[in-house]
């Protein structure tokens, strides 16, 4: 029986280990919070900071595994590289390819020196260094931690006044102490997040979204929603599929999930902001298989451990989101209200991880999401309606 090894024990990783076992293999999840919920559906648990790479490194070797992922777990993705390295497992890519995917001031520089469309940005481990260089900005500029997933720490600065506040969040929210200041992209359309795969540094298939935001959110540069098909021309999706291409090659990569963040700007330039080899937070490659019917969670655990893995790109079958339930102000839940006929006709599944009198907190960042709703439509303009005017067919409940 093979072992494979996940970091991390969110709710995310449980269709993961479902994965996994289903292939036959031993599951061990790993964390320093053994009361996470992933931890009630593996085989084992480790106690164990998976950012402390040398500690997850021995508690591996202990256990002989035969792999290791950190999917939908951003702050993992780097540690499970090292250690996929050092005993010689079945690897992402290269240890410091991932480094430089996993850091966005690194990320940035690589883009910049092989000619991909980037925007200025520049990195900064102290905010009096952030002052020297304050009278170059071109506001907006976005402020973000380099290390950190699910929008924690970001934000939009519009004018001086409005920097030191950014500052302190984007630095509470990096686990090194380090952030990037970067040039705010106006974008054409939707901005898209949605995963992809590779085999063998071949890209298989690459997905497009439409990622969506709610304005009325305490953070909002949290993502709210997710639709497919993407907002993009087929011209632009195939300029970014060979861009794409183009930096999984040149990073040398291997075989795996990639969580892919790209945007078009006003400028009528594609923009690749973000790649990570592991599956997106928000159920992203579940979305992939219900739309498409191709399985990059399976694909990924068995590549995870050198098992062979079959990718076809496949249309979508039809038009289909995903709402990130969220409470707009903190307080007790009450309810998720569903109007009846809509639940009928569009709610594909819901999922919802609270209970009424929970405490939920408002959204401002991934980490408040309380549930997901996924929703199938006839039309393009059905699917717009519904998710301009949310409202009228569905509501968090909150006193």
């Amino acid at each position: 029986m093979k072992k494979i090894m996940l970091l991390g024990g969110l709710r995310y990783l449980i269709p993961v280990i479902e994965a996994a076992h289903k292939q036959g293999y031993y599951v061990i999840t790993a964390d320093y919070l053994p009361n996470n919920i992933a931890h009630k559906y593996s085989d084992e648990y480790v106690n164990v900071s998976i950012i402390d790479r040398n500690a997850v490194l021995q508690e591996a070797k202990k256990r002989n595994i035969d792999g290791i992922i950190s999917f939908a777990v951003d702050p993992g993705v780097i540690t499970a590289a090292y250690v996929q390295e050092e005993m010689n497992l079945p690897a992402f890519g290269p240890y410091e390819s991932v480094e430089i995917l996993q850091n966005k001031d690194k990320f940035r520089a690589f883009l910049t020196e092989n000619g991909f469309n980037v925007p200025k940005a520049k990195g900064y481990n102290s905010k009096k260094d952030v002052y020297k260089d304050s009278n170059s900005f071109t506001y907006p500029i976005i402020v973000k931690p380099t290390d950190s997933a699910g929008s924690k720490g970001v934000s939009r600065v519009d004018s001086f006044e409005e920097l030191d506040k950014a500052l302190d969040y984007a630095f509470n929210n990096s686990i090194k102490g380090n952030i990037i200041i970067e040039d705010f992209i106006e974008q054409e359309g939707c901005a898209s997040d949605s995963d992809s795969f590779s085999v063998n540094g071949e890209m298989k298939f690459i997905t497009f979204s439409a990622q969506r935001f709610d304005k009325t959110a305490a953070n909002p540069y949290t993502p709210s929603a997710y639709s497919w098909p993407c907002t993009y021309s087929k011209s632009q999706q195939q300029e970014l599929q060979f861009e794409l291409q183009r930096l999984v090659s040149l990073l040398k990569m291997n075989t795996t999930v990639y969580n892919i963040e790209t945007r078009i700007g006003k400028d009528g330039k594609p923009y690749i902001m973000e790649v990570s080899p592991r599956g997106g937070g928000n159920r992203l490659s579940e979305m992939i298989c219900y739309s498409t019917g191709v399985d990059f969670v399976t694909a990924a655990v068995r590549a995870a451990v050198g098992d062979s893995v079959e990718i076809s790109p496949q249309e979508l079958n039809g038009h289909w989101a995903e709402v990130i339930l969220h409470a707009d102000n903190s307080g007790k839940f009450v309810e998720l209200k569903i109007a009846e006929d809509f639940k009928k006709k569009n709610v594909f599944q819901i999922d919802l991880w609270v209970q009424k009198g929970d405490d939920v907190e408002a959204f401002n960042g991934a980490n408040n999401a309380i549930g997901t709703l996924v929703l199938k439509f006839d039309s393009e303009e059905e699917l717009e309606i519904v998710l301009n005017e949310q409202k009228r067919w569905f509501e968090v409940i909150v006193e």
